[in-house]
C-alpha cells in the first residue's frame, strides 16, 4: 500500500499541468514523509525493499523474502491502475491535450 500511494502521487503531479516545481516536489515528498511516519510503525513496512533484506538475509529468516521484491511492483501496479480510474483515462488513450495548439 505504501508504494501505492506513492505511485498515485507521482503519477497525478507528473501528468497535471497544475502541479510544477514545488508543488510537485511538495506532494511527493509529503507522502514519503506520510508514508514513513505512519505506514512503517502501523504495517511494520519499509519503503525499500533492500532495508528489509538485508537485517532478514543477516537474521537468517529467508522465508519471506519472495514478497520483498513482489510487494512494491504490485503496489506500483495498483497506484498507476487506481489514479487512471480516478481520471478517468483509459489507459493507453491519448490525453486531451495531445495534438492541441491551443493548450
Amino acid at each position: 500500500m505504501l508504494t501505492a500511494f506513492l505511485m498515485f502521487v507521482i503519477m497525478a503531479v507528473a501528468t497535471d499541468t497544475r502541479a510544477v516545481g514545488a508543488a510537485a516536489a511538495i506532494a511527493i515528498g509529503g507522502t514519503v514523509a506520510l508514508d514513513a511516519l505512519f505506514g512503517g510503525p502501523v504495517t511494520g513496512a519499509s519503503m525499500n525493499p533492500a532495508r528489509s533484506f538485508g537485517p532478514a538475509l543477516a537474521a537468517g529468516r529467508v522465508d519471506g523474502l519472495l514478497g520483498l521484491p513482489r510487494g512494491p511492483l504490485l503496489g506500483a501496479a495498483a497506484g498507476a491502475f487506481a489514479y487512471q480510474l480516478v481520471r478517468g483515462d483509459a489507459p493507453g488513450a491519448p490525453t486531451t491535450h495531445e495534438g492541441r495548439s491551443d493548450v
